[in-house]
């Protein structure tokens, strides 16, 4: 049964399908969106359609950009031999607030998931591996620590290993501020491994 209207309601199918939002949430925006003045409402609705039609791939490491090539491949403030290859675009913009990296990035658009039916075909690693024929010294795998993750980093690991090029990966281990008796097994364990020099 409706209890309210109808174009209500299809906001809030539309924002409930959204990811984290379920349908509560949705219907505290939608019905937050709805005490907004209309010159509000109708600017978000044109920056998403503006979104929509502005925003495409970079031809080169596969980040959203409005330019081609993106803003980061076109600097010249960048070390070309280093790339960092990233699941997702948001991965690029974690990695961009540190302020610490200063290469390039590959974005795979995921990574592999037999579960899922998302193989290496599926990914962007063909135009990672023309990227590393193409005068490459470093590339660092900066993949999430799951276990797609970690079965992605091993097959690039090993179709990169041909090229005789430095293949790092970023470094697992405890989070800045927890403590040890709080920390899986696992986790302890990279941390240990992955030790370093004081």
């Amino acid at each position: 049964m409706l209890y309210t209207s109808e174009s209500l309601e299809a906001v809030i199918e539309h924002l409930s399908r959204l990811p984290t939002i379920g349908r509560k949430t949705a219907q505290r925006i939608a019905l937050y969106l709805l005490k907004q003045p209309r010159e509000e409402v109708a600017a978000l609705a044109q920056a998403l359609v503006g979104m929509t039609e502005r925003t495409h791939y970079c031809s080169v490491c596969q980040n959203i950009t409005e330019t081609d090539p993106c803003p980061i491949c076109q600097s010249t403030k960048r070390d070309r031999s280093l790339v960092c290859v990233v699941e997702e675009p948001s991965d690029v913009l974690a990695v961009e607030k540190t302020n610490d990296y200063t290469g390039l990035y590959h974005v795979l658009g995921g990574v592999i998931n037999p579960l899922e039916g998302v193989g290496p075909e599926e990914l962007k690693v063909r135009e990672l591996i023309q990227r590393v024929q193409n005068g490459v010294d470093e590339v660092i795998l900066a993949l999430n620590p799951n276990v797609e993750g970690e079965m992605t980093t091993l097959y690039l690991a090993k179709m990169l290993k041909p090229f005789e090029i430095k293949v790092t990966r970023i470094a697992r281990g405890i989070p800045l501020g927890s403590e040890l008796q709080f920390i899986d097994e696992a986790t302890i364990s990279r941390a240990l491994e992955g030790r370093v020099t004081v």
